[in-house]
C-alpha cells in the first residue's frame, strides 16, 4: 500500500459504520485467542510453508461450538466475516465464501480491517493492477484488465509515477521470504477483492452515497446569532414553566442550539404545543411492551431470517424457487402467504394476491367500488406529478360526482372537505375519503371475508412447498449459476427496441403519408420518377 495523500475524501470518513463491525471484531479477537481460539499451524501450500494457516472446517466447528448453532448457521457467519475481509483465503481468491473443508485461511492483518475506514483511492488500486500486471506479464482477469484500461486512461497524466511506485513495490516485495510474500499478495489481493469486487459479485462494504458533513456531530452555538435578547426569551420561559421543570431544560436546550433566528412567538408555539403533548393520554409500558412481544410472535415464523424459509432460503442457497412461489401475481399462494392476510387487514391490501382475492369477495357482494376507490386513491399518491391532475379528475367523475358510475357511499363532511380540495389538487387530497373508505371495509368487509367460502378456497387450494437440501456441491453450482440483475437501463433499452419493433411490423397507411407530404408549404418541384421512388420506400417501410 501507498502513503495517501493529504486531499479530502469527499465525506468518504462520515460514512456510518455498520452495526456488525465491532461485533465481528470482538468475535474475531476470540478466535485469535491462543487458548480458546482456532488452532492455527503451518500448512503446505504446494511448496510454500504458510505459518499460522487455519483451515474452513476448524473456522466452521469452532463458530459453532461458540454460538451453539447449527453447521449452516455457522458457515453463513464464517461466510460473512470474509465477505467483510477480516478472514481472507490463500487458495481461491476470487469469491469469497467459507468452503467447510480443508481450503486454507488465515486471519486478516488489523491495519487492513473494515474499521479502519481507509478511503478506497484509485490511485492505490491502479498502482495494485500495475504491480499484478509486471508480476503476471499482462495476464489479468477480464475485469481486472478493464479496470486497468479505464484508470490508465482517466490517470495518464501522472501514469509514470504509478508504474514507479509498482516497480518500487514488486522489487521490494521480492527482497522478502517466500511465506511473506505469498501471504502478503494473498492479503492485499483479499482487501481489493472485498472493496472492488468483481461484476455480478455483492459487496458487503456497500455504505451506498457519500456523506459530506458528519450526520452525528452536534451543532452547538450561542444565543448570540439570535437576534432578540436572551433576557426576553428568559422572562418567557419563566412565565410559563419553572426553572426546575423538564420543560424549562428542554427549551434552554433548544436555545443553546438553535442557529436560526427565532422570535418569541416561535417558542410560545412550542410551549403551547408541549404542553398539549403532557396532557396527551400516554400507553402503559406494560401494554406496549406485550404488544410489542405479541407482534414479534406472530410474524417470527414469517421471516426469512429467524426461521426457516420453504422451501429453501435464497439467500443461503441461491435457489429463487421461494421468490418464484411468492411473485406478486402468482396463481396459488402458498400457506404462510395466505396465513398472513389473517394478521391484518393492512396485510391483506399490501398483498398483491390478496387484494385480487378481496375482490372477488366484494364484487359478489357488489361493493368492489371500494377497493377501486382505494386503489385509485394510491396510485395518486404515488403516481407521477404530470398525470396527477387527470387522475383525481377521473376519479371524482368515477366515484365521487353526482351519478357517478361506481359511486361510492362518504358522509356529507368528507364529501366537502374532499370536493373542496379537489379545486387545487394535490397528491393527498383524497386522504380523507380514502381513510373513510379504509376503515369501512376494514369494519365491515374484512371480517365477513375472513369467514366467505372465497378465502375458504383459496386457503384449502394453497401450496406447502417442501424443504429443498443441498448438498455442498449443490450449493456451489447455485452459486455458479447466479447472475446479476439486469441494469434498469437495459430494460428500458430493451422495451424500447420492443415498442420501435413494434412499430416498425405494425401496418402503413399510404394515405396518411401522402396528406403530410401535400401539406408542406412551397414544395419543390418533383419528377414523377421521384414521386413514384418515395411511394416504393413508403410501402417497403425504408422512407
Amino acid at each position: 500500500m501507498t502513503i495517501r495523500n493529504t486531499l479530502r475524501d469527499h465525506g468518504q470518513r462520515y460514512r456510518p459504520r455498520m452495526a456488525c463491525l465491532k461485533k465481528a471484531e470482538k468475535v474475531l479477537l476470540e478466535m485469535q485467542d491462543p487458548k480458546s481460539g482456532v488452532k492455527s499451524q503451518p500448512q503446505r501450500l504446494v511448496i510454500t510453508t504458510i505459518p499460522h494457516a487455519i483451515t474452513g472446517e476448524d473456522i466452521v466447528a469452532w463458530l459453532a461450538d461458540r454460538f451453539q448453532i447449527d453447521t449452516r448457521e455457522a458457515r453463513g457467519l464464517g461466510s460473512m466475516l470474509v465477505a467483510l475481509g477480516f478472514v481472507y483465503p490463500l487458495q481461491d481468491h476470487k469469491r469469497l465464501l467459507l468452503k467447510p473443508d480443508a481450503s486454507l485461511y488465515r486471519f486478516q492483518t488489523p491495519y487492513f480491517w473494515p474499521a479502519q475506514q481507509w478511503p478506497v483511492e484509485d490511485t492505490d488500486y491502479a498502482i495494485y493492477l500495475a504491480k499484478r500486471n509486471i508480476r503476471k506479464k499482462g495476464l489479468l482477469e477480464m475485469h481486472e484488465q478493464e479496470q486497468y484500461n479505464r484508470l490508465h486512461k482517466w490517470m495518464n497524466h501522472k501514469w509514470d509515477f504509478i508504474v514507479m511506485q509498482a516497480k518500487e513495490q514488486n522489487r521490494a516485495a521480492k527482497e522478502r521470504k517466500k511465506p511473506d510474500r505469498v501471504v502478503f499478495d494473498c492479503q492485499e489481493r483479499a482487501y481489493w477483492v472485498v472493496h472492488k469486487p468483481p461484476p455480478g459479485t455483492v459487496s458487503a462494504m456497500d455504505y451506498g452515497l457519500d456523506r459530506r458533513i458528519d450526520p452525528n456531530a452536534d451543532e452547538v452555538t450561542g444565543l448570540s446569532r439570535c437576534s432578540f435578547s436572551s433576557q426576553v426569551v428568559h422572562s418567557v420561559l419563566t412565565r410559563h414553566f419553572c426553572h426546575h421543570t423538564p420543560c424549562f431544560f428542554l427549551f434552554s436546550f433548544f436555545l443553546g442550539s438553535s442557529s436560526q433566528v427565532k422570535t418569541p412567538d416561535y417558542y410560545e408555539r412550542i410551549m403551547i404545543f408541549t404542553q398539549q403533548s403532557i396532557m396527551r393520554p400516554r400507553v402503559k409500558s406494560s401494554v406496549s411492551i406485550g404488544a410489542l412481544v405479541k407482534y414479534s410472535a406472530t410474524y417470527n415464523s414469517h421471516d426469512p431470517f429467524l426461521s426457516k424459509c420453504l422451501p429453501s432460503n435464497p439467500w443461503h442457497t441461491d435457489d429463487v424457487t421461494y421468490w418464484t412461489l411468492n411473485m406478486p401475481n402468482v396463481e396459488t399462494p402458498t400457506k404462510m402467504r395466505v396465513e398472513r392476510w389473517t394478521f391484518s387487514f393492512g396485510e391483506l391490501l399490501s398483498d398483491a394476491r390478496g387484494r385480487d382475492d378481496f375482490r372477488r369477495f366484494l364484487k359478489k357482494e357488489f361493493s368492489g367500488e371500494n377497493l377501486a376507490f382505494w386503489e385509485g386513491c394510491e396510485d395518486l399518491k404515488w403516481g407521477t406529478a404530470a398525470t396527477m391532475r387527470e387522475k383525481a379528475e377521473q376519479i371524482y367523475k368515477t366515484f365521487l360526482a353526482r351519478g357517478a358510475p361506481r359511486w361510492i357511499n362518504i358522509d356529507g363532511k368528507t364529501m366537502e372537505i374532499t370536493v373542496n380540495g379537489l379545486k387545487h389538487p394535490h397528491r393527498y387530497v383524497l386522504d380523507a375519503a380514502q381513510t373513510h373508505i379504509y376503515m369501512l371495509m376494514k369494519k365491515d368487509s374484512y371480517g365477513r371475508y375472513m369467514k366467505s367460502q372465497v378465502f375458504k378456497d383459496t386457503l384449502k387450494k394453497a401450496i406447502c412447498p417442501e424443504e429443498h437440501k443441498f448438498t455442498d456441491a449443490q450449493l456451489e453450482q447455485n452459486a455458479k449459476n447466479r447472475r446479476p440483475s439486469l441494469s434498469p437501463i437495459v430494460l428500458r433499452q430493451r422495451e424500447l427496441e420492443e415498442r420501435a419493433r413494434m412499430a416498425a411490423n405494425a401496418p402503413v397507411d399510404i394515405t396518411q403519408h401522402l396528406i403530410c407530404l401535400s401539406r408542406h408549404s412551397s414544395p419543390p418541384p418533383m419528377s414523377i420518377r421521384l414521386r413514384m421512388t418515395i411511394l416504393s420506400c413508403i410501402v417497403n417501410r425504408r422512407f
